[in-house]
Order: structure tokens, then C-alpha cells, then sequence
């Protein structure tokens, strides 16, 4: 009897199983808050909590730093696109097993960060997800926020700064903890001397080198913002630097002796507990967050979206995939404006012009008002026209531009197109087309293309201190591959030879947009 109730048990038990629904595939949703787009297959409470963790670290950086809040429009939000897992990114970024855990993206077509929140290792040395995130957001403030010469330490040094953060339970953020992940730089490797970071020679880096530079960088950072001796040392380094005094006369003036510095460091560094800054809850309001579900067409996009986001530049062989299930998603949603003007920024990347005015003028007969549609259309008809020489169309593209800006004109991308039609023309920009260009630099000053066109136009005009002050961020940078001709440049404005520094512009331009 026992017997048959156990199996009466089992039977009855399998059948619940069969019965109970299947964990359910997340959706995709968006959610839009002060500051972020974000794309996520999460469920709606895990991407309200992701959204709400992303504002509170901005509020917290913002809040430590000073810094001004203004609002933004869609397209100078950063878009964040939330992924499976790591592996998911390092395909993303085209680089599987690459241990790449995320990653960022600044164009004319708005700043994107690629991220993951579901970890393959995910405390790993102490590097999460989130840790990594806030660093390149940091980057992201910092080159939205000021266009000043920074020392490589500096940029590097604070970013790791705020990527400890933590966001607590009671709301607040707590920042300023140890980079326990920068342990073995620390502890194990001497391989820069603070001597050598403070003279931020620009020197390529080994990879020694580049750990001790973020770990000694992290380090002075900390102890330059809670030491009560060296208040205003760091700034008065900084305002040095960007009088034009040498980075290591200008860290003698601010810090003094190096190897009293060193010391001070050394034995900070030891210290048992370091100081924080702990910015409360009530400063931190996250503000609202909208949320909804994707629609079918929109969730079936994501894919090509993210692909076409990914990077600034492809190969035309690589828009030609994207092409080829563009088209199928198009005739699954013949219908849809969205789905025809991804095709045709597909078509656009892939080199198809014609094909992508085709499903521009597609789009755009289902919605005259897709944006992504018109800068598609005009971006191609743009290439046609240079292509022929033929200035006969340049008036239609400009209209195209001109309907784009009144459809967002917080977007940055019409504005640039509209001053380029007249360079591309061959023609002097008008008044009107200069001050849009000023004003796309204003909306998104992330986008060295757009910084390298600006300066050129200060140039041209004979506003060598702004052209200066354009390009500077560029020339010292640590991750700009093309330091060296931009800081050539730099050095052209700032003799006053318009001529050499129009060239080394064009040059470092040429270097910078070239197809891969």
C-alpha cells in the first residue's frame, strides 16, 4: 500500500510539473529617465532598479563634482543596451573571449554604452559589471562637462575614483571606497615612478605601466581629495596645465617635493580605513522613470539596432549582413516606418544609396516624421550628390535636414549634416549653417568628429583661442589613437599658423575618419 502511494505521490507530482507554466522569456522593454535610455529583456522591476541605480550614480557624481544638471533631449541621453551576459558584449563589441565586460560609443548619432547585468564571473579581482559601467560613465561626464587639457593620471585616476561606488539600501552613495580591484598594482608592481605619471610624457605605455598609472592615479585622486594639507593643490595643478605650463613644472609648483608626495602616498595607502564621502538619499532623487514593453516589430529591431549602434565605423561588407536581415525584418513588418528606416540605415552603412532612399521614401510615406528615415535619406543623397558633383540637390538635401531639425532639434546630427552639405558642396557655410555647427557641438561634445570639424571652422575664422580650446581634449587624451597629430594641430593653433594648423586638422581628420 505504501508503495502505491508513493507512486500515487510521483504521478501527481509530474503532473503539477507538466502543468506549471514555464518560466517566462523576458521582454524587451525601454526605459527612459533624466539621463538614460536604456534596452533591457529584464523584468520591468529589475529594470526599474537598474534605472533607478544609474541616476543615483549620476546624482552622486554631479552632487561630489559640482557639476550642472541641464536637461536633455532624447538624443543626448546616453542609450544604454543591457545584455545577456559577458559573452554577449564581447560579440557585440566583435571580440569573443576578449574578457571585454563593456564598453562605450560617442558619435554624431548620440553616445550608447553596451553592458551586461546577468555575470559569466562577475566579481572576478573584484571587477563587476557595474564598476565598469561607472567608470566609462565617468568618461562620459568628463567629456561632456569640460574642455580641459587633463593629465592621462587624472582622467584614469578619478574614473577609478567613482567606479567604486556603492549605492546603499537606504538610497544613498557611498563614494570613495578602496579600488580593492587595483590590489595587485598596489601592492605588487613599481614599475612608474610618481615622477614619470606627473610628467605625463605620453610615452606608450607597457601594460605594466598602464596598471600602475590607474592604481598610482586612483590613489592620488583619493588622497588629493580628502587630505586636509593638500586642499586646492589639485587645482591650482590643473589651472597650471592649462595656462600651458609643463606637467611636471606645473606639479612641482602644486604638489612640491615628489618624494615627500610619494611618502605621504605610501603611508596612506596603509592606512587600516580611508575616507569617504557618503552623499545622502534626499539628494538623490532619481526623478521618473518611463517604462514600457516593446511592441513585436520594435523587440524584433534590437538586433539591428544594436548592430548598427555598436560602433562608429564598419566596413560596408558588415552593413551588408545587417542589410540582408534588415530586409526580412521589413517583410515580417511591412507596415512599419521603423522597421523601413532601420533598412534603410542598413543600406546606408552598406554603401547602397539607392537602395536606402528607396526605404527611406518608404519609412517616410508611413511616417513623415522618422527621424532616423530623413538623416538616412539626405546622408545618402549626400554621397550620390559628391559623388556627381552635381550642386543641383544640395538645396533638397538641406530641406531634408532642415524637416529633420524641426522633428528634434536637440539632435546634434542634422545640425553637423546641414553645415557639411556647404563644405561638401564646396561652397562658404553661411552664418546660419556655422551656428548650427556651433550648436551641435553645445548638444554633443562627446564626438570628436564634430570636434575636429568645429576646430576647423574656428580656424577658418581666425578664432585660434577657441580652436585651441576645441581641440585640447583630444591632444591629451590617453585613449586617442592619433594623440600625436592632434596635439601637431594643437601646437599650429596655439603658434598662430593658420595654414600649418588647417593642414594638421585635415590631416589628423583624414587619420581619424578613414575606413576601417
Amino acid at each position: 500500500m505504501l508503495g502505491g502511494f508513493n507512486m500515487l505521490r510521483g504521478l501527481v507530482g509530474l503532473l503539477a510539473l507538466l502543468l506549471t507554466p514555464a518560466p517566462a522569456i523576458a521582454a524587451w522593454h525601454e526605459a527612459k529617465t533624466r539621463h538614460f535610455i536604456i534596452y533591457s529583456e529584464q523584468t520591468p522591476q529589475e529594470v526599474t532598479e537598474y534605472a533607478t541605480r544609474l541616476e543615483k550614480f549620476d546624482g552622486a557624481v554631479r552632487y561630489a563634482r559640482g557639476m550642472g544638471d541641464p536637461p536633455l533631449g532624447d538624443s543626448s541621453k546616453l542609450t544604454v543596451y543591457v545584455l545577456r551576459d559577458q559573452a554577449a558584449v564581447e560579440r557585440m563589441a566583435g571580440a569573443p573571449d576578449s574578457g571585454i565586460a563593456g564598453y562605450y560609443v560617442a558619435d554624431i548619432s548620440g553616445p550608447r554604452a553596451f553592458v551586461y547585468r546577468k555575470a559569466r564571473d562577475e566579481a572576478e579581482f573584484g571587477v563587476t559589471p557595474e564598476l565598469i559601467f561607472f567608470h566609462e560613465y565617468f568618461h562620459h561626464l568628463m567629456l561632456g562637462y569640460t574642455d580641459a587639457a587633463l593629465p592621462h593620471w587624472v582622467v584614469e585616476g578619478f574614473a577609478e575614483f567613482f567606479s567604486t561606488a556603492k549605492i546603499e539600501d537606504d538610497g544613498s552613495v557611498m563614494l570613495g571606497r578602496p579600488a580593492d580591484h587595483r590590489a595587485l598594482g598596489l601592492f605588487l608592481l613599481s614599475d612608474l615612478s610618481l615622477k614619470q605619471m606627473l610628467g605625463n610624457s605620453y610615452k606608450e605605455l607597457s601594460g605594466r605601466e598602464v596598471i600602475m598609472l590607474y592604481t598610482r592615479g586612483w590613489v592620488l585622486s583619493h588622497y588629493l581629495t580628502f587630505e586636509s594639507s593638500r586642499q586646492g593643490q589639485l587645482e591650482r595643478y590643473l589651472q597650471l596645465i592649462q595656462q600651458g605650463r609643463p606637467h611636471l613644472e606645473a606639479a612641482e609648483a602644486a604638489f612640491g617635493d615628489f618624494r615627500q608626495l610619494s611618502r605621504e602616498l605610501d603611508q596612506y595607502v596603509k592606512r587600516k580605513t580611508l575616507p569617504g564621502l557618503r552623499v545622502p538619499a534626499e539628494r538623490l532623487a532619481p526623478g521618473p522613470i518611463a517604462l514600457r514593453q516593446l511592441i513585436n516589430s520594435e523587440a524584433a529591431a534590437m538586433n539591428i539596432r544594436m548592430r548598427l549602434d555598436r560602433r562608429s565605423k564598419m566596413r560596408p561588407s558588415e552593413g551588408a549582413r545587417i542589410a540582408d536581415d534588415a530586409r526580412r525584418l521589413v517583410s515580417r513588418f511591412p507596415n512599419d516606418a521603423a522597421a523601413h528606416a532601420s533598412l534603410a540605415m542598413a543600406e546606408l552603412t552598406a554603401a547602397n544609396y539607392t537602395a536606402s532612399i528607396a526605404a527611406a521614401d518608404r519609412a517616410l510615406a508611413l511616417n513623415p516624421n522618422e527621424l532616423r528615415a530623413l538623416v538616412a535619406k539626405a546622408r545618402a543623397q549626400m554621397k550620390l550628390a559628391a559623388a556627381a558633383r552635381d550642386k543641383a540637390h544640395w538645396e533638397g538635401i538641406r530641406a531634408l535636414l532642415l524637416r529633420a531639425n524641426r522633428v528634434d532639434t536637440e539632435n546634434a546630427g542634422p545640425l553637423m549634416l546641414y553645415y557639411q552639405t556647404f563644405v561638401a558642396a564646396g561652397v562658404p557655410p553661411t552664418e546660419n549653417a556655422k551656428s548650427a555647427l556651433a550648436y551641435a557641438r553645445v548638444l554633443m561634445p562627446q564626438d570628436d568628429e564634430l570636434r575636429m570639424i568645429a576646430a576647423r571652422q574656428l580656424v577658418t575664422d581666425s578664432k585660434m583661442a577657441d580652436a585651441s580650446k576645441t581641440l585640447a581634449p583630444m591632444a591629451y587624451d590617453p585613449h586617442e589613437k592619433e594623440r600625436e597629430l592632434a596635439m601637431k594641430a594643437l601646437n599650429a593653433i596655439s603658434s598662430g599658423d593658420r595654414s600649418a594648423a588647417l593642414a594638421a586638422i585635415d590631416q589628423l581628420y583624414a587619420k581619424k575618419t578613414k575606413d576601417d
